[in-house]
């Protein structure tokens, strides 16, 4: 009888386990309700959710006192919700408005919608039941309070294309489009943005309706490094009629125009203010000469906005402000610039996206704590990104699990030309600062995967996957706009513009014609698998994987080919971007440049192969080790080797290799260049058997040509002269200091050893 008895249990267990809840059965439309008194952005995302629904079942869904599906308000961390099964219903709990609205939007995620329904033009498939088990339940919050993008250097992409798509004067990104982005924001968990502010990009806060669109979304609206207290200085100051942007001779001036934004967003809770002061557009303070009168400067400007704020805000310590010690800026604030506790200090990568400086353990116990500000494009020296989102996933994971773990945790922005083309890279960012543990470092192959599958199918994506994270390999060792070995913001008497002409590529024909097979390779991946893909998905797929993959394939060839060969790549990558900018009968019209501020590596031309072979003698990626101590940790998708292994200060990497004969050899130890975000050195130990270790830093000072090489080749290489005899031999790589990341090691023979 027990034993009866017990089986008996287990089975109610399992069936009880294994009950569902139908909140669409197939002929019905989804019911549901909300609290009468919601925050704006809870009707934005529930005729969002609702839009989602009737793309998924024919059927818009419709209120009822007896709900499907039941939206409520709970308590705890900001932007949290809750979802659980209750009494038969669906219940979303947020703990704020952006919690409900958050949580509603994860019911699309769970009825197969994509966030990137519109921007990527993903169709969900349509559904003729949706279920959720009885028992089940997700928690979620923010790890990360601040999420948001900045969109930057907007000139060849979301500014002409918004202009299209709003029909609104000439240069305004309008609140349609900026609706569309917060809407993208809201998908992916994101709050916070700053605006366009290029020149020629009408300001923000001279829009009309975007900053009221921006609060119905829940949106919080800062401004860059550059823009103090939410003023768009390129937009909004007027040399003419204010005079000189100058604190020292035109202080009375400075003041008046940060009062009147001040004044026109009091009331308004959705704002976070930059405070300090630069030039007009991203250079040097005007007036200021010495360091000395920099920092003086500097420490009255940020004193004196503090007594602004106060008298036309509120307490300065109950507003959301960051400082951004960005370029000369940071040499000032080590100098010892005193920043309230309050404030958040904004740190920055190098434009390449190598974090240079993190909260040391002081600085992480402020309590306005640290944020991030990340480039996944950029335009400046030593040559832009404007083109293509190619930064590998692998080294956001590591930069931005490393800013998290300084307690960098209450905003991260990340820069994006136009959202559409960051989307993955965008996507896999937010969803670190969304849940910081949902991405370690052995599953981001396992996210990349996963968000194929999800856009595209599970067929389709699990092929797709080896093609895209060959493509990230390929454009790590060159980004697409980096093959014409060319430099930007160089000097103008010697160059046009400033900018180099292809000319010469060190490379041999050997090593081109691999990485165009290599193309070549991935490119008959997604040809094979375009008949996988519905056909309502065909957009979504020439977007997010054909153009890329085929657009960056054609430049490699465009270099590195002979000119009959150059000149049909190049055609062909004018053909795909008509393409992209005709899909969804003219959608995206304006999107697509192919040639983002006319650099010369867009040209039609092609190079002269001038690189010098090498006799490698051995070569090896850091991952296949033959011993590592506590602590080492292989990351997928980062480095040349696509699997480069993060070693621990005082950890140690050891190698064992066989040489067939004798001789003198240069060995090339390849790491991924990353800086010193503590302020002090980077330096690693070589040694080969029982000789004494080499010191080698990677500290490289910033803008210097070594640097410059590292960050286009996303490597740094240094070379140890070495002697090997004939048989086995142990080679270490140990780690000095902090944030050594091993990629590559390689031996070649000296050219005197070389067999001709």
């Amino acid at each position: 009888m027990r034993k009866s008895a017990l089986v008996l249990a287990l089975m109610l267990l399992s069936l009880s386990a294994m009950a569902q809840v139908v909140w669409f059965d197939g002929k019905h439309p989804i019911t549901y309700s909300v609290p009468k008194q919601v925050e704006p952005v809870v009707q934005i995302a529930l005729d969002m959710w609702k839009g989602d629904m009737r793309q998924v079942t024919g059927l818009t869904p419709i209120a009822s006192a007896r709900p499907a599906v039941r939206v409520v308000q709970g308590r705890g961390v900001d932007d949290g919700f809750r979802i659980y099964v209750k009494d038969g219903q669906i219940v979303v709990e947020g703990n704020n408005g952006r919690g409900m609205a958050y949580g509603l939007l994860e019911l699309s995620r769970m009825a197969g919608v994509s966030p990137w329904i519109w921007w990527g033009d993903v169709v969900p498939e349509r559904k003729d039941l949706l279920t959720v088990d009885s028992d089940y339940t997700t928690e979620q919050q923010p790890s990360v309070a601040y999420r948001g993008i900045f969109l930057n250097d907007e000139d060849w992409s979301l500014r002409p294309w918004g202009h299209a798509f709003e029909s609104g004067p000439k240069g305004q990104i309008g609140p349609k489009t900026y609706r569309r982005i917060f809407e993208l924001l809201l998908r992916l968990r994101a709050n916070a943005i700053w605006p366009a502010m290029h020149e020629g990009t009408v300001a923000f806060f001279q829009t009309s309706g975007a900053k009221a669109m921006a609060d119905s979304c829940g949106i919080v609206i800062g401004t860059s490094h550059c823009e103090p207290l939410l003023r768009n200085n390129v937009g909004e100051w007027d040399v003419k009629e204010r005079g000189a942007f100058n604190y020292r001779t035109n202080r009375e001036a400075v003041q008046r125009y940060w009062i009147e934004r001040l004044q026109a967003v009091k009331g308004s809770k959705n704002n976070m203010f930059t405070i300090g002061m630069r030039g007009i557009h991203d250079s040097s303070m005007e007036g200021y000469q010495t360091e000395e009168e920099k920092f003086e400067g500097l420490q009255q400007v940020i004193d004196d906005q503090q007594k602004l704020i106060r008298t036309y805000i509120g307490d300065p310590a109950r507003q959301m402000q960051m400082f951004v010690p960005y370029k000369e800026v940071l040499q000032l604030y080590e100098k010892g610039l005193q920043i309230p506790d309050y404030v958040t200090l904004m740190w920055c990568d190098d434009n390449y996206g190598y974090l240079t400086r993190l909260s040391d353990a002081k600085e992480q116990l402020r309590k306005g704590g640290g944020g991030i500000y990340y480039h996944l494009s950029y335009w400046g020296r030593p040559h832009d990104y404007l083109w293509l989102t190619t930064t590998q996933p692998g080294l956001i994971y590591t930069e931005m699990k490393a800013a998290y773990d300084h307690n960098c945790r209450k905003l991260w922005i990340a820069n994006v030309h136009d959202p559409k083309v960051a989307a993955y890279d965008l996507e896999f960012f937010m969803d670190m600062a969304w849940d910081i543990n949902s991405i370690t470092p052995t599953t981001i192959n396992q996210h990349l995967e996963r968000w194929l599958c999800r856009q595209f199918g599970e067929e389709a994506g699990k092929r797709l996957f080896p093609a895209m994270q060959e493509f990230y390999r390929l454009c790590a060792i060159r980004k697409p706009e980096f093959m014409g070995w060319t430099q930007v913001e160089l000097d103008k008497k010697v160059y046009p513009r400033g900018l180099s002409t292809v000319t010469d590529v060190p490379m041999t024909p050997q090593e081109a014609a691999v990485r165009i097979a290599d193309f070549e390779r991935i490119k008959a991946i997604v040809a094979n698998s375009r008949p996988l893909i519905r056909p309502q998905l065909k957009d979504a797929f020439f977007a997010a994987v054909e153009y890329p993959v085929f657009a960056a394939a054609a430049m490699n060839r465009k270099i590195l080919s002979d000119s009959i060969e150059s000149h049909r790549a190049y055609e062909e990558i004018q053909s795909l971007t008509r393409q992209y900018n005709d899909m969804k009968d003219g959608k995206w019209r304006g999107l697509m440049d192919a040639a983002p501020r006319r650099l010369p590596v867009f040209y039609d031309a092609y190079a002269k192969l001038k690189g010098e072979p090498f006799n490698t003698l051995i070569a090896c990626n850091a991952c296949d080790y033959t011993e590592a101590s506590a602590g080492c940790q292989p990351i997928q998708m980062l480095g040349h080797s696509m699997n480069a292994v993060a070693i621990p200060k005082g950890g140690e990497l050891t190698f064992r290799f066989n040489v067939e004969k004798e001789g003198n050899a240069t060995l090339l130890t390849a790491m991924i260049p990353t800086q010193p975000y503590d302020k002090g050195d980077l330096r690693y130990a070589v040694q080969m058997d029982d000789a004494a270790p080499v010191i080698i830093s990677l500290k490289e000072k910033f803008r210097s040509e070594s640097w410059k090489q590292n960050v286009l080749t996303g490597q740094a290489l240094k070379a140890t002269s070495i002697s090997l005899s004939k048989g086995w031999h142990t080679l270490r790589l140990k780690a000095i200091d902090d944030h050594i990341i091993a990629d590559q090691w390689m031996m070649n023979l000296s050219p005197e050893e070389r067999l001709l």
